[in-house]
């Protein structure tokens, strides 16, 4: 067992953190990895992008919106209990180099996604701004994590409850019209990625995205995750999560995601249903 050794609501309880005792994991990882979680023998494997490591601890965080039936599991587990496997780290780590000025932009759980790659890419001597979003101030995630990780935080709401009143596409043009960024990271919603990409090709900066398209085991075998970059197939376990965000096909991506919408619903009605009635 993966015993939790801290768990946190947040954004207004829809969104659970759990720090988790995993030694060997937290010892290999590098920034962009992830993981495939289980809580018990007949549970679903599920995703998930570490958010922190801790070595000296053995430990890694992990952070996830409730939205179906599995995720709905993992929120009812509590201190002292654990999930059944955790496997990782998985995928291919972020590159980090110097380019100058980079901006890492994120939304919604994106951003404990983007919480490790934006501190990597300071620690190795990037100037670097970040931008983060959400729909309210309520919904805003690791505002101080993200400040400690960056040089320069700005946030946006959509409703103006908290920084700029409007979306974080909308803040990045400004950073692209004043500043001379080689690099944007966008992690989030996929309509997020998809703004924020049209956004900086039209200024040529490189932008790279962290993709979530649905993964069955994580090893490249069978084909689940498969996306569009660039006319080809790729598979996000393996040659991802991190591809070009001019190059990814969005609509596709988007179609994919959705695909057992309905079958989600009802799983997780059915099982708060059963577990309520119990």
């Amino acid at each position: 067992m993966f015993k939790i050794v801290r768990r946190e609501e947040m954004a207004q309880g829809t969104v659970i953190l759990n720090e988790i005792e995993a030694p060997l994991i937290a010892k290999k990882a590098r920034p962009g990895q992830f993981i495939i979680l289980k809580a018990n023998e007949t549970g679903e494997r599920i995703p998930l992008t570490m958010a922190e490591t801790d070595p000296s601890k053995g430990t890694i965080t992990i952070i996830y919106m409730v939205v179906g039936k599995s995720t709905a599991i993992f929120r009812d587990l509590q201190v002292g209990e654990g999930y059944q496997d955790v496997i990782g780290p998985l995928g291919k780590p972020t590159h980090l180099e110097k380019l100058g000025k980079v901006v890492c932009v994120g939304g919604g759980t994106g951003v404990a996604v983007l919480h490790p790659i934006t501190k990597g890419l300071k620690d190795v001597g990037n100037d670097v701004t970040c931008i983060i979003g959400a729909r309210n101030k309520g919904l805003l995630m690791m505002e101080e994590q993200m400040r400690r990780a960056s040089h320069d935080l700005r946030l946006c709401t959509d409703d103006g409850s908290c920084g700029h009143h409007g979306f974080v596409t909308q803040v990045l043009k400004d950073v692209l019209e004043k500043e001379d960024i080689k690099l944007v990271v966008a992690i989030g919603p996929v309509p997020m990625m998809k703004a924020v990409s049209n956004l900086t090709k039209e200024y040529d900066v490189q932008t790279m995205v962290s993709l979530n398209p649905i993964m069955v085991d994580g090893t490249g075998m069978c084909g689940g995750c498969r996306v569009t970059v660039g006319g080809e197939t790729k598979f996000a376990c393996v040659d991802g999560p991190e591809f070009d965000g001019h190059q990814v096909d969005y609509d596709e991506l988007m179609l994919r995601l959705r695909a057992y919408a309905a079958e989600e619903k009802k799983c997780h009605s059915d099982y708060c249903t059963i577990r309520d009635a119990q």
